[in-house]
């Protein structure tokens, strides 16, 4: 009765500030000592809660907003990837197709999904080849070595520059030498082009080439450190392309087996992606070690692993898992051949 009009108007601004507090943090609790919410609605869709999870969204039913439950949450998350990926990588070296087929199966919790493995090896991947040099390599020392071979081909040249001089030379003798010097030469005119920059790819005005491509060869002639730089960006951010472009391949090699769908091929394929990218960590850090020869024993692994993969994840004998991983080798390079032209087109767009 007695409430003049400034007191209704701030008690009408706090129940609208409360309202409005609400609408933000729907059901929102108090914050006990132990840093939990107690409350009896889901705070993140407003279900109300039956249990220690939300029955309709997943998401726990008492949440934490203390620095201890952060680092808890921190450690948990660290322990169950970590857990994971101890019962999934020797599955996936050594018995990858009873892996995969126990993952569409429906034993998810036991091992890493393949989108996660996938994402997470291409992130070493790079990261390992970043690290090592093998993507970005010492360009002083590139063109030392290409001097190196610029000297060796120039005194190879003098050499048999002298050799013509003899006049007792049979004539078919003078032809291959002629021969051998013009090629010399060539080689040393491509190497000096690299060194002064002026780029691997060339082209000249008679080339036919598309006029779509035509641009995109002079933007890597005009800077080809720019362009490989680009290319790399591009294929690491459209790593995933790699998947849709394998997976119909697979699928050629089963066409009339109705039991296995795309999802099945999906899921065999990204698994092998994810351990090839591994094989290619794995040889970044020998060679960064100083062991390239025993990093070129890896070469010798993918079809060996395809292999096993194949007879393991589709259940075939030997000789139909052999017939069918020399040409999972063959889909394998040209897929590589298709994601590396799809980069290079991104990247010197």
């Amino acid at each position: 009765m007695g409430v003049k009009m400034g007191e209704f108007e701030a008690i009408g601004d706090a129940v609208t500030g409360g309202l409005l507090a609400r609408a933000v943090e729907p059901g929102a609790g108090e914050v006990g000592e132990d840093g939990h919410t107690h409350e009896k609605s889901c705070l993140n869709c407003g279900t109300p809660l039956v249990g220690p999870f939300c029955a309709a969204c997943g998401q726990k039913s008492h949440v934490h907003r203390s620095l201890r439950g952060f680092l808890f949450d921190f450690v948990q998350g660290l322990y169950n990837f970590e857990g994971k990926i101890w019962r999934t990588l020797p599955m996936l070296a050594w018995h990858p197709g009873e892996m995969t087929r126990r993952y569409i199966a429906g034993e998810r919790a036991r091992f890493i999904s393949p989108v996660a493995l996938y994402l997470f090896t291409v992130f070493a991947m790079f990261a390992v080849l970043n690290f090592t040099g093998a993507l970005n390599p010492d360009a002083g020392s590139f063109k030392a070595d290409i001097q190196e071979e610029i000297a060796a081909d120039q005194r190879a040249l003098a050499k048999l520059e002298a050799k013509r001089k003899d006049v007792a030379i049979a004539k078919d003798a003078l032809a291959e030498l002629d021969r051998k010097i013009a090629k010399r030469k060539e080689d040393i005119a491509d190497s000096q082009r690299i060194v002064t920059g002026q780029g691997i790819i060339t082209t000249d005005p008679g080339d036919e080439a598309p006029g779509w491509v035509r641009p995109l060869i002079e933007s890597a002639q005009e800077n080809p450190e720019l362009a490989s730089l680009k290319i790399q960006e591009a294929a690491s951010k459209y790593s995933w392309l790699l998947i849709p472009i394998s997976v119909p391949f697979l699928w050629l090699l089963f066409p009339l087996r109705r039991r296995h769908n795309l999802y099945d091929h999906t899921v065999f394929v990204t698994y092998s992606l994810s351990f090839m990218m591994m094989l290619v960590v794995i040889g970044g850090l020998l060679i960064a070690a100083g062991s390239p020869g025993l990093a070129s024993v890896l070469f010798f692994i993918p079809p060996f692993h395809m292999y096993r993969h194949l007879k393991g994840a589709y259940q075939l004998g030997r000789f139909s898992a052999l017939m069918r991983t020399l040409a999972l080798v063959t889909f394998a390079f040209v897929a590589a051949g298709l994601f590396l032209a799809t980069s290079v087109a991104i990247g010197t767009m």
